[in-house]
Parts: C-alpha cells; structure tokens; sequence
C-alpha cells in the first residue's frame, strides 16, 4: 500500500525525501561542524553524539513506522453490492444496532462510525484524523500513535541541535577571542561554519515550532475525542442550526437542546491510542494492544439482510 500511495501522490514523495534529507543533514552538521570541533577533547562530545543520534534514530523508526502502517483501512467487498435500498433505511439500521454505519458513495462499501473516505489513498479510513503528506499516508486509528511519537522526536531533536548550535557558536566566539592569531588560517573554513550554522538553526526553528503546534492539536483532539474533521462538522452544524433558529418565527416553541456527548475520561482516551501499556511505552514505536472496550476490531459488514 505505501507503493500505491507513493505513486498516488507525488507531493508526498517529494515531503518524504526532504524529510530524510533534513535529518542526515542535520545529524551532518551536528557530528562534523558542532561536536567534534567544540568538544573533541571532551567526553560531551561522545554523549551528545550518542544522544543525538539516538533521539534521530527514533524519530526515523516512528517516521518508518506511521509510512508504512496501514491507518486503518475499511476493507472493500468481495463482490459489488447493491446500496441503494440501504441508504433509505436509517430506521432498519437503527433496529438491528449498527448505528453510526454509513454507506460511502465513492468505495461502495460499509463504513463503521467515525470513518472518512480520503482523496489521496482513495479509501475509508477509521477514525481518520487528515492526510499528511509528510508521511505520504493517512493519520488514522491504527498509526495516530507513530505519527504523534514522530512529532514528539522531531520537536525533541529540533530543540536538541539548536542547543548545541548555539553552544558550539558561543564557544566559537571565545576561542577566535583568545586566539586572534589564528585568525587568518581559519577564515577559508569560518564562512562555511556559518553557514551551516544558520542554515541548522532555521531548520531547527521551522520544524521544531511545526511539529510543536501539530503535536498539540494531535493530544487535544484525542482528549476531546474529536477528530478535526468531526470538529469542522460540528461548527458547520452549529452554524447551520443557528441560522436556521434566527430565521424562523419568535412564535414557535423552542427545541430542546441536543442531549450532552458522554465522552470517556482523558486517560483512557490517550491509551486507546498509545496502548495499554506502561506509560513509558508510548515513547517507543511498539505494537500497542487494542483496547478492549470499543476496539478496532469490527466485521466488514454489519447485519444486513441484504
């Protein structure tokens, strides 16, 4: 499915190989123009080394892990089924309690509550959060977790190289301070330094102030049990009722209100996403377990007599 994807949406491609580019990039610059020459004679040189690249090392597995994972696909029918009836009997639904199900016009198959159909991978996906191109695939039930941890390592490596950056650049600083001498020898090499220099710490700013505000967005729409999507729909019925209430007589009697959506607390929220596991768990790109109420795993097809 990554391959379908990849030749479905060049853009994503495009997303993909600069991703790559900026993290060896980055790592490049770190190890050769930071570490080695600010640190060669110090035991920081090899434990920032060695911490760096292993926060690089998750971000890459997490990254893998969201690309290459099936978001949560409905499954297509076997055979081409006849729809039309279905779509006129809400109430029959109801009775035999597969509310929620829905008919997609586009994949002709059923689709179980909370699911979109997505232009790009032109298929349903469950609980589908949007499709980032960044991963060249959907953010949905089953790899939300790797896309959040994948933004939590970019933030975290984002934030570790401009400290270092700016560590390096200070002690640089010093030493041309107490060593003017050298001045003249170190020219050639000092305007590519600084170039590199400026050219990490602009990467570091955009991604690391990117993947922040998304990462936020990701943990509020799972604590409010809202996808974005679900969130757009429930304005646009907001607005919808209310312009529909100001048009209509100050004589009729008003409706009642829409009884309160029960939502489940915000620890069992983020745990039907990051597993039931240990807490320390959800920082590393592992199978979660399902959880056990309300899991992703449903029939194809609900109980229709059809």
């Amino acid at each position: 499915m990554a391959f379908v994807r990849c030749r479905r949406d060049p853009c994503g491609v495009i997303c993909l190989i600069l991703t790559y580019f900026s993290v060896f990039y980055a790592d490049y610059v770190v190890i050769q123009y930071v570490l080695i020459p600010a640190y060669s004679d110090s035991v920081w040189c090899t434990v920032h080394g060695s911490v760096f690249n292993l926060i690089l090392l998750l971000l890459l597995a997490c990254h893998a892990k969201a690309v290459c994972s099936d978001p949560g696909m409905v499954p297509l029918p076997e055979t081409a089924m006849d729809f039309s009836d279905l779509r006129s009997q809400s109430s029959r639904m109801n009775e035999r309690g597969c509310e929620g199900w829905t008919v997609c016009n586009r994949c002709e198959t059923y689709r179980p509550p909370r699911a979109h159909h997505c232009k790009v991978c032109q298929r349903c996906i469950r609980r589908m959060d949007h499709h980032c191109p960044w991963i060249n695939n959907c953010v949905g039930e089953l790899n939300q977790k790797y896309f959040i941890q994948f933004l939590f390592y970019t933030g975290m490596a984002s934030l570790y190289s401009l400290v270092l950056v700016v560590s390096a650049w200070l002690w640089r600083i010093h030493s041309e301070r107490e060593g003017a001498e050298k001045e003249g020898e170190e020219t050639p090499s000092k305007h590519l330094i600084v170039g590199h220099y400026i050219i990490l710490l602009a990467e570091s700013v955009l991604f690391g102030v990117f993947v922040m505000v998304i990462f936020y967005d990701q943990l509020v729409s799972i604590i409010t049990d809202e996808t974005p999507i679900e969130q757009l729909r429930n304005r646009l019925m907001i607005t919808g009722q209310g312009s529909s209430s100001s048009s209509s007589s100050s004589s009729s009697s008003p409706q009642p209100p829409p009884p309160p959506h029960t939502r489940k607390p915000k620890m069992a929220l983020l745990k039907e996403v990051f597993g039931r596991g240990s807490v320390f768990c959800w920082l590393l790109p592992l199978h979660s377990s399902p959880p056990s109420v309300g899991g992703i795993t449903y029939s194809a097809l609900p109980d229709y007599d059809v």
